[in-house]
């Protein structure tokens, strides 16, 4: 099932993308998108009903983040060797783990702000286009061989990263990660059953037009079963968690012979193989 949330800001309502293509109402199946209803089991409860008898909503609507109340959106850094690289930094030997605000979740076309800091407009604004893994049920210290069992589904995540205050204001990295809009999510979450190797899928990104990123989830450094059993060690992953898992090459900051960085009236249009294509003006 493709499962999205519909309306404006704050007043999204769950929604399926049926077989057709067509939007459908889903409040009469669930009250949201988050909690036990992202249960895989519940899932494929509500699979195996028949979505065209739900209402049709207009394809002009707004489409939000696909998961309410999302309680962690966690990053991986560094996640693909040929991203490393390009970035100057050694492959890392576990999960180079951090924190996005989950205040900074907008919808997949929503408008990407750039931030202002002590009166500063930004100048290093990154795309990043990333696959995100969506977790349906409670985990903790699983093993790698289960872990997949644990994850409701897979979605598109554009892990937008102010490099100036991510690499050049202090050891941490989440004050660069968390901005205002640094995290258009969806269209939809693709349920898992509908994607039977996450390290098989294709991720691309495209700037006014000009191809950027084109890579392959197969060159992860740690797989998703990987980064959802060792994140489950560290603390308890709950559903609706979101772990976006790094991102290929062809980032503005490793663009030769200069960085090329966001400026106002750039769009970014991203997508990976199944899960739906994004756009975001720079604003």
């Amino acid at each position: 099932m493709k499962l999205l949330r519909i309306g404006s800001v704050g007043q999204e309502v769950p929604a399926i993308l049926d077989a057709a293509g067509t939007l459908r109402d889903a409040r009469s199946w669930v009250g949201d998108w988050q909690g036990a209803a992202l249960d895989p089991a519940r899932l494929a409860e509500l699979a195996s009903r028949d979505a065209s008898a739900l209402p049709r909503i207009g394809r002009s609507a707004r489409i939000g983040c696909p998961v309410a109340g999302v309680g962690k959106f966690i990053g991986i850094g560094l996640n693909y060797a040929d991203h490393a690289a390009e970035a100057g930094m050694p492959i890392p030997k576990e999960p180079v783990v951090f924190m996005k605000t989950t205040s900074c979740i907008v919808g997949p076309n929503d408008d990407v702000p750039l931030p202002t800091l002590q009166g500063k407009l930004s100048a290093k604004t990154d795309w990043e286009a990333e696959l995100g893994v969506v977790i349906g049920r409670t985990a903790k210290h699983v093993s790698e061989a289960d872990a997949l069992g644990f994850v409701a589904g897979y979605c598109v995540v554009n892990d937008v990263s102010e490099r100036e205050y991510q690499l050049e204001r202090g050891p941490t990295w989440d004050r660069g990660k968390g901005c205002d809009g640094f995290g258009p999510v969806g269209p939809w979450l693709v349920t898992a059953d509908e994607v039977p190797n996450p390290q098989a899928l294709q991720v691309w990104l495209d700037l006014n037009g000009h191809p950027a990123q084109r890579g392959s989830t197969a060159t992860m450094i740690f797989g998703v079963a990987q980064l959802v059993s060792y994140l489950s060690d560290l603390f308890t992953l709950h559903p609706g968690d979101i772990i976006t898992t790094g991102t290929p090459p062809g980032v503005g900051m490793g663009m030769k012979p200069a960085p090329r960085y966001l400026r106002r009236g750039d769009v970014m249009t991203l997508g990976i193989t199944g899960l739906g294509v994004q756009r975001q003006a720079v604003i």
